[in-house]
């Protein structure tokens, strides 16, 4: 009897696995539905270098981008590129941008101070980037950002994403020897000229895939004007120069105003002609911005 079911039971199974492949059996020579690969879709990351007063060059950009409907996801900054990053990132209009300009001062960011570190104390900026931020944190703020700044014991770029928005851009900008090294936790902060001048790695690194990267440094060159800011700026320039091309490298599209004539400190008394220089070379990249934008959503 045990026998029987037990051939009962495998002439059962054999005609179950019959069935089963005369089913799911693809004919020969027939493929499965493709399935359609879709791009990821275009994260654009803006990264704003440093270079002094040269920075407001940066709102002229921020001008022609928003006029001609140029998305902007991601925002960083280095040193002067991030004092314009922060306010932008926290809702400001580039028309905004330009009016506040228009009535910041030279003495209104600086705090004098007897240091062997820096004349320059740099809790005047930070409030200043505060008060205009609303008091909001990093995280906090409607547009995703990062202020560069490079640490003084290691020399790595460190991006701040995270935390007091005036502190990280003070850290941002505190060129040595003339501000005082920003302290984070414990740790020294430097002007992020030195390890990013234009942190596109940075912008990589919180999710943008498609970089527009602006560039308002100057190749060492015969001085446009005499004076310690100008030998500063001109020394940042060199120490930085293989920094920069590494970072540049990594960018979809290179924006760079024509301002290296108005000096370290000279955009400050012709702040008008840097945002329209902004303005011209943003306008001459357009072009390439939005072909290669088309092509990267195809």
């Amino acid at each position: 009897m045990n026998k029987l079911y037990t051939r009962r039971a495998l002439i059962a199974a054999a005609a179950a696995l019959t069935l089963s492949a005369c089913v799911t059996q693809t004919p020969s020579g027939q493929s499965s539905k493709p399935t359609a690969q879709t791009k990821p879709k275009a994260v654009v990351g803006l990264a704003l270098g440093g270079g002094a007063s040269k920075g407001f060059a940066h709102i002229g950009v921020l001008k022609v981008l928003k006029a001609n409907n140029i998305p902007v996801n991601v925002v960083t900054g280095t040193s002067a590129g991030s004092i314009v990053g922060s306010l932008y990132a926290s809702g400001m209009s580039p028309d905004r941008l330009e009016l506040e300009a228009e009535i910041l001062g030279k003495t209104d960011l600086v705090d004098l101070t007897l240091s062997t570190t820096g004349f320059i104390k740099g809790q005047k900026l930070q409030d200043y980037i505060n008060r205009k931020v609303q008091n909001r944190p990093l995280q906090n703020l409607p547009l995703k950002f990062a202020a560069v700044a490079t640490d003084l014991e290691s020399g790595r770029m460190v991006a701040f994403n995270r935390g007091n928005t005036g502190q990280a851009v003070r850290a941002s900008v505190s060129i040595p020897n003339v501000f005082q090294p920003a302290v984070i936790n414990g740790r020294n902060y430097v002007d992020g000229g030195l390890s990013a001048p234009v942190p596109v790695t940075a912008a990589k690194n919180m999710g943008a895939n498609f970089i527009i990267a602006v560039d308002i440094s100057a190749k060492p060159a015969k001085l446009s004007e005499a004076g310690f800011f100008s030998y500063l700026d001109q020394s940042l320039n060199i120490m930085s120069a293989a920094a920069l091309q590494n970072e540049l490298g990594k960018a979809n599209v290179v924006i760079k105003p024509k301002v290296q004539h108005l000096g370290a400190v000279g955009g400050f008394d012709q702040k008008t002609q840097a945002i329209k220089l902004g303005e011209q070379a943003a306008l001459a990249a357009l072009p390439e911005i939005k072909r290669k934008l088309a092509a990267y959503s195809r």
